[in-house]
């Protein structure tokens, strides 16, 4: 690089820093609001595709220019050190990469480069393999853990269902209604035994796709006593956490940038791409896929000999069968959501977009529904941990029909409309295909 091209980039960069020089070390607010302000800020970067520039980048000139005594040479780009190697990124990049690296100790290059796309610091056009990049971190002595090394050491749950892990895989795409939408692969392997309890596609990486999975995998496979899952929000729902605990299930969350925790399932991943997705066909429903995935689980994986275990999953499962949890008969109970509601004077609740209503004596109290968005047939109303039964759809025009009393029952009135407006429904029975039924409610009940 000549002398004019050096001295335009070292301009930039002692334009990019300029703010920042003169400020004690009392004015950390200050230096911090400067460098959001610069990073977020597009700049024109000659000789470069890229045109945003990292913290860390902007820190470095900083301190170079700084040591230097204030000297514009000292923000040239530096001369290459591995001349004669073949090259894919340009030095600015590269040099990003590797600031960001010693930033996120620890993480993993997707990690990084994901982070790096998300802070727009990579040019638009960047295309260089995780090979190079890597080789390049080995160049710098950052292929390997800075400071003591962590105490890893290998592992096995002694019992079947002592403790499950699961993730979710991105994989293929799928046909659905003419368009490819990308597979989600979610997945539970016991830690012990190396057997999958259950795994699915789904179209959607989120928290009811894992509860579906997880509910499948508790009918066909009992209770886990622990389920190790990753560090993200989904895992950390509030729902989730409910569930689990109600069915005495220790709810762990590994560390954030530490896959290696999650070992068995991401070698179980490992299998799954290299064993199983070579032989899938170009185009498959996700009904398809699933069928696909259910029967190499079944007739493949499960039956051949682990090289861990030095036997097949299914059969190391199976000797300590005697010892597995069963899952609850109203397990599909546990799963349900919790909404906290007010019963209005004339008896009703809305949720899931309709009117219910409510038993008599519990007007102005404030009652939870637990239900199920698939069912809103089946809405059960609790009061004080006490159940009530389920709420019953409103329905105006059958009130309208039923003549009020002050006795405990109430009356068909064969003279009113068919159709009027809502009326008040505080009365103890539901009208039904011709039918009094009578509902069992006191008002001296709460």
């Amino acid at each position: 690089m000549d002398e004019m091209k050096k001295e335009r980039i070292a301009l930039l960069r002692f334009q990019v820093i300029a703010t920042l020089l003169g400020l004690r070390k009392g004015d950390w607010g200050k230096k911090e609001k400067l460098l959001q302000e610069i990073t977020q800020k597009e700049w024109e970067i000659p000789y470069s595709a890229r045109s945003y520039i990292g913290r860390s980048t902007v820190l470095e000139w900083l301190k170079s220019y700084e040591d230097s005594g204030g000297r514009l040479e000292s923000l040239y780009p530096k001369q290459r050190t591995d001349r004669g190697l073949s090259r894919s990124m340009d030095i600015d990049t590269e040099k990003t990469l590797i600031n960001l690296k010693k930033e996120l100790k620890g993480a993993t290059l997707p990690t990084i480069l994901k982070i790096a796309q998300e802070r727009k610091l990579l040019p638009v056009d960047f295309n260089v393999s995780s090979k190079s990049i890597y080789r390049m971190f080995k160049r710098y002595g950052l292929d390997k853990e800075e400071g003591p090394k962590k105490d890893r050491r290998r592992f096995e749950a002694e019992l079947p269902n002592d403790m499950w892990q699961s993730d979710c895989m991105h994989g293929p795409k799928v046909d659905v209604d003419g368009k490819l939408r990308k597979g989600f692969l979610f997945a539970f392997i016991d830690d012990h035994s190396r057997l999958i309890p259950h795994a699915q596609f789904y179209l959607r990486e989120n928290l009811e796709s894992f509860l579906n999975c997880l509910l499948k995998a508790l009918e066909k496979r009992g209770l886990p006593r622990k389920l190790y899952v990753d560090n993200g929000p989904s895992y950390r729902a509030h729902h989730l956490a409910h569930i689990t605990a109600s069915l005495g299930i220790a709810l762990i969350h590994c560390k954030a940038y530490s896959p290696e925790q999650k070992g068995k399932i991401e070698r179980w991943f490992k299998t799954v791409r290299m064993s199983f997705l070579p032989s899938l066909p170009e185009k498959l429903t996700l009904e398809g896929l699933n069928e696909r995935l259910w029967e190499w689980i079944d007739k493949d994986y499960h039956l051949k000999v682990h090289s861990s275990i030095k036997q097949g999953p299914l059969e190391k499962y199976l000797r300590h069968i005697t010892l597995i949890r069963p899952a609850p008969k109203n397990l599909l109970d546990y799963f349900r959501k919790k909404a906290v509601r007010t019963v209005y004077k004339d008896r009703t609740v809305s949720i899931l977009s309709k009117v219910y209503e409510a038993p008599v004596g519990l007007i102005d109290k404030r009652v939870t529904l637990l239900y199920h968005e698939s069912d809103p047939g089946r809405i059960e109303v609790q009061y004080n941990g006490k159940s009530y039964g389920f709420l019953v759809e409103l329905d105006p025009h059958i009130n309208s029909r039923i003549r009020r009393s002050r006795s405990k029952t109430a009356e068909i009135d064969p003279s009113a409309p068919e159709s009027t407006e809502e009326g008040d429904s505080q009365d103890s029975t539901k009208y039904k295909s011709g039918k009094l039924f009578e509902r069992e409610e006191k008002n001296d009940e709460l």
